[in-house]
């Protein structure tokens, strides 16, 4: 059966400065009309930074919507024009102030594709140079080292609930033991 929904029309509810929100009219394919509330995000990248040791490099920063510190891969939001890979080097180095000798590409995410266009990128990065981090204007974290034997462990364990973090660990683990 094909399951795609044909748009009829579509209103703009909100303009921010990340996100945008439309509610869509559709059609079905059994032919019944609904609606869709879409939100609008121009996209992201997640690095997992992985130390020769094992170790990986994560950010701790406060999150607003959930009201604590999440523990995350560094991530960042895509800027008009800019391709994933390019929004990689940026936020890896911003976050954590380090370089990579190699960046490999482990694929997309969709955070919450019942509700949200957003497409996030995953990377794994070997070959770690550390730098001085430089965050942007507001953003608050320290970096911190776990190995990512650990890091699964507390993912499984529902500890770190950050979906990237989650989906880019396990997504590494896999490529590493691949490798091997």
């Amino acid at each position: 059966m094909d399951y795609t929904e044909t748009t009829l029309s579509s209103a703009a509810l909100f303009t921010g400065k990340i996100i945008s929100v439309r509610r869509d009219v559709i059609r079905q394919p059994d032919g019944r009309e609904s609606w869709r509330e879409v939100v609008e995000h121009p996209g992201g990248v997640a690095i997992l930074p992985l130390c020769d040791n094992g170790d990986v490099l994560l950010v701790r920063q406060y999150r607003y919507p959930h009201r604590m510190e999440s523990l995350e891969i560094p991530a960042g939001k895509l800027e008009r024009g800019e391709s994933h890979y390019e929004a990689g080097l940026r936020e890896l180095s911003e976050e954590t102030g380090c370089t990579a000798a190699s960046y490999e590409y482990l694929g997309p995410l969709w955070p919450s594709p019942g509700y949200c266009d957003e497409v996030l990128h995953l990377y794994l990065a070997r070959g770690l140079t550390v730098g001085a981090a430089h965050p942007d204007d507001g953003e608050l974290l320290n970096v911190e080292r776990m190995p990512l034997a650990e890091l699964l462990d507390r993912i499984a364990a529902g500890k770190v609930p950050d979906a990237k973090t989650a989906a880019a660990a396990y997504m590494a683990w896999r490529r590493i033991a691949d490798d091997r």
